[in-house]
């Protein structure tokens, strides 16, 4: 039975954090993580890892090439789905029985793709680097709808790949989640001298032997690796808001990378918190099953345009400071 059942906004919370210093205290065992609990716990590691990788491609104007990689994506998923299901015995297959390897190779398979497509276009066919990116996702996104529509009509596999299924999510989706969120962080912090350099000084770090296009690859290849464990929650669409809003919305209030990444990272995982809980109140009290995913991206819009909101209060209000402080001419 799942303690949140019928529970309104504020019961929610008071049980979330009752539950969670039994957890901090080892009273309550991973294995009785309650539906919404896991839900929680997903979203937040998923918005964690998309906010290290996201703030990196706000820094490097790199968001445009994410974007297209979110859509083309499909297309790795959905041939490596086909592949698995025509030398497979098994009669119901479906995303989340497929192996994780499998998955990762054809994502990184069709990062590598769009990222190899995109620089041809623009180097040797002459193309500007928007229209580049444009033609390719445009041609692979559309394979891959094509796909969907022809071959797994009856598998539902193009609404678990675009939207997710945040209902669906187990515990081991949670053990899956925290590996790559482990590996995004570590791969950030580790190298986080060469990020850094790389992103604000591309022409001092060649200078050192360091090479802006190489992390660019690698940065595409995280940025893969984290679609890849946000599909089957968020899909492989919405997961690209859970890149780019929250460290937007740091931007506004941060100057250096390293609180940037701070504040994403924890907007994110309270954004996830509350989308859960909120689609759990209009359960409870409305009988209106919401789209978790679609509701947190919708709250990440709003926290954004809070953020704007606010940093134009504020600096309007320093300005009128400034001009009451400064002496009269």
């Amino acid at each position: 039975m799942n303690p949140y059942w019928n529970k309104d906004l504020f019961e929610f919370f008071g049980l979330f954090f009752q539950r969670l210093s039994l957890f901090i205290t080892g009273q309550l065992p991973l294995s009785s993580l309650a539906t919404d609990e896991i839900q929680v716990g997903v979203l937040a590691l998923i918005s964690i890892a998309a906010a290290f990788i996201g703030s990196l491609l706000v820094l490097r104007r790199m968001t445009m090439l994410a974007n297209a990689l979110s859509h083309t994506i499909l297309l790795g998923i959905i041939s490596a789905f086909l592949i698995v299901k025509s030398i497979s015995s098994t009669q119901e297959l479906s995303l989340a029985t497929l192996d994780l390897k499998i998955l990762l190779i054809a994502a990184l398979v069709t990062a590598f793709l769009t990222c190899v497509c995109t620089e041809w276009l623009t180097k040797v066919m002459r193309l500007y680097t928007d229209a580049s990116i444009g033609l390719v996702f445009s041609v692979f996104f559309a394979l891959g709808v094509t796909l969907v529509t022809l071959l797994t009509r009856n598998t539902h596999l193009g609404i678990e790949a675009i939207m997710g299924n945040v209902d669906a999510l187990h515990f081991h989706d949670l053990k899956l989640v925290f590996w790559i969120c482990l590996f995004d962080v570590l791969a950030v912090l580790i190298f986080f001298k060469i990020w850094h350099l790389t992103t604000f000084d591309a022409g001092f770090a060649k200078t050192l032997g360091f090479s802006p296009a190489l992390m660019g690859y690698v940065l595409m290849a995280l940025t893969a690796l984290t679609a890849i464990g946000a599909f089957r929650a968020v899909g492989s669409f919405l997961v690209l808001g859970l890149m780019i809003f929250p460290s937007l919305t740091a931007r506004i209030f941060c100057q250096r990378l390293k609180p940037m990444i701070l504040l994403a990272s924890g907007i994110g995982a309270f954004v996830s918190l509350l989308a859960v809980s909120l689609s759990r109140h209009m359960l409870s009290c409305f009988g209106a099953p919401l789209s978790t995913s679609g509701l947190l991206i919708v709250l990440l819009t709003l926290f954004y345009l809070g953020g704007l909101t606010l940093a134009r209060l504020l600096q309007a209000r320093m300005r009128k400071t400034q001009e009451l402080l400064s002496p009269t001419q």
